[in-house]
């Protein structure tokens, strides 16, 4: 391991947001600012409880979407919004691998993660420890710069850090980015072994990237919930149902998956995603955390740590069964 610094490059910076520091500090300045309380959650088992003010004491998990700024940056702030970094000397990032495949986790060699509002300090001991448990591997740099999962985050996590600890930042908590493979449910209990003694270390963040359903044929998936009989999936030439409408059954199902999510059962989880086989393309993250929750209440006996969603968001509102979209949701966990 090089002593060097190298600085995994903002790749997707001027296509996926903005490359201008002060346009984008600005536009997350404004999604941040949209957030205003009372929140009240959504979710399944969480409907309409409020929240009165934010950061919401001891929220050091998050979840939140990855995609482009123009479709996700509003939903994402739900998120941020209510992420409690105060106390924070660690941020964890945990994301999925969309181009390079695993069966474990990966961490970066990268001393730095870039981004237009300044470069964030990756923690290179804690990477060290976590190598040597047999459940990583490295990435090279081009694999680690071709993932958008952890890089979307960044000026978030940068944003929320320059907030709570100033404008320089060397003072800020030090970065442990995390890309999570197509992990199995035995392999991401081991994981969550590994992470379990952060996750109960008040001074360790989480931040979780993952869309949710990503519904139309060019995602191969048309999975469609009718008002009464059973479950299809919908083929290019079937006429666009009404009963409900497309976009109605998207929403049901990813509440669905929310739901169990709620629930804080990693089991509840995976099988959900396998009744409805909805395309949460950070299934294997959230199962992750999910699971280092339980590995945390089973030590300490504390029930805290399940999930409450506050946001929800779709790309478009599909009707026609040509049509595809992606969802977003935002959540915390009080741990």
């Amino acid at each position: 391991m090089a002593s060097r610094q190298t600085v995994r490059e903002p790749s997707h910076a001027g296509s996926w947001y903005s490359s201008s520091k002060p346009q984008l500090s600005s536009q997350l300045d404004g999604w941040l600012d949209a957030v205003q309380t009372p929140v009240k959650c959504i979710g399944p088992q969480s409907r309409d409880q409020t929240i009165d003010a934010l950061p919401i004491p001891g929220a050091r998990v998050i979840i939140a979407p990855h995609a482009g700024y123009s479709y996700s940056g509003p939903a994402a702030a739900w998120a941020y919004k209510a992420w409690d970094v105060r106390q924070a000397k660690q941020i964890f990032l945990l994301g999925p691998s969309h181009h390079h495949y695993l069966t474990k986790a990966a961490l970066s060699k990268c001393t730095h993660y870039g981004t237009p509002l300044g470069n964030l300090t990756v923690d290179r001991d804690t990477t060290a420890e976590l190598q040597k448990t047999g459940q990583f591997e490295w990435m090279s740099q081009s694999v680690d710069e071709d993932e958008h999962s952890l890089e979307m985050h960044l000026p978030y996590i940068y944003k929320m850090l320059s907030n709570n600890f100033g404008s320089d930042n060397s003072n800020f908590p030090l970065l442990v980015p995390i890309m999570i493979g197509n992990t199995s449910p035995s392999t991401e209990r081991k994981l969550a072994q590994i992470l379990a003694p952060y996750l109960s270390d008040p001074s360790t963040a989480f931040a979780i990237s993952s869309d949710f359903a990503h519904w139309g044929s060019r995602f191969g998936y048309t999975y469609y919930q009718p008002g009464s009989g059973p479950a299809t999936n919908l083929s290019t030439s079937a006429k666009s149902p009404k009963d409900p409408e497309i976009h109605e059954s998207i929403k049901a199902v990813d509440f669905e998956c929310i739901g169990a999510c709620e629930t804080g059962s990693h089991d509840r989880w995976l099988s959900c995603l396998g009744e409805n086989g909805n395309t949460v393309c950070g299934r294997h993250p959230i199962g992750v955390i999910m699971a280092a929750v339980e590995e945390v209440k089973k030590s300490s006996g504390d029930e805290a740590g399940t999930f409450r969603f506050v946001r929800y968001e779709r790309s478009s509102e599909v009707k026609r069964v040509s049509e595809s979209s992606v969802s977003y949701a935002s959540a915390f966990a009080v741990v």
